[in-house]
């Protein structure tokens, strides 16, 4: 087998894991849930599993500078006490993948602000809808005062800007069983 099928069998079953992960958190988007304020901007749906009796609590945290139902905005997906996913949505037209990952999925190179902290990520690039966050900006986020990430669009380079303060922690501690860190 060479290289180039190795990448591609590689870049497969990411996607394929990706998807895997993706759906359960579309199915929780589509489900509803009863929506509380959780702290800040912040908006928390919960539901429980009929099945399991799981909870599955979405985080969402819209952007500042941008209006109406389709505006940018952060996701956190966690059931039964464990983050399963999060991601920046960014409802517009994303550029490409401009970079591989490690094991060849499709990723986009964003520039993160937490407060005064800058960072490069590459996060990974979910069928040109959304990035998958990688948890230690998920954890840097979450008890910070400021976001700003730049991504890439068609037309350049965008900046979502948002504002986590004053998320309560002690939620997203027990629906997701994560906890701030500094950048």
């Amino acid at each position: 087998m060479n290289a180039i099928s190795r990448g591609a069998i590689a870049s497969l079953a990411i996607a394929i894991l990706f998807t895997a992960t993706a759906m359960p958190a579309h199915a929780q988007e589509t489900e509803g849930g009863t929506p509380a304020s959780a702290g800040g901007k912040w908006t928390q749906y919960t539901i429980v599993d009929k099945m399991t009796e799981a909870k599955k609590v979405r985080f969402e945290l819209p952007a500042d500078n941008d209006s109406g139902p389709d505006n940018a905005k952060v996701l956190l997906f966690c059931n039964a006490g464990k983050l399963l996913l999060s991601d920046f949505r960014p409802n517009s037209k994303m550029a490409p993948p401009n970079r591989p990952g490690f094991w060849g999925q499709p990723q986009m190179e964003v520039t993160v602000r937490v407060d005064h902290s800058h960072s490069n990520h590459g996060w990974n690039w979910v069928n040109g809808h959304f990035l998958a966050m990688d948890k230690g900006t998920t954890r840097e986020l979450i008890g910070a005062q400021i976001l700003k990430i730049e991504f890439l669009t068609p037309d350049g380079p965008q900046i979502a800007e948002f504002t986590p303060a004053g998320l309560d922690l002690g939620r997203v501690r027990e629906a997701c069983g994560l906890t701030p860190k500094k950048p």
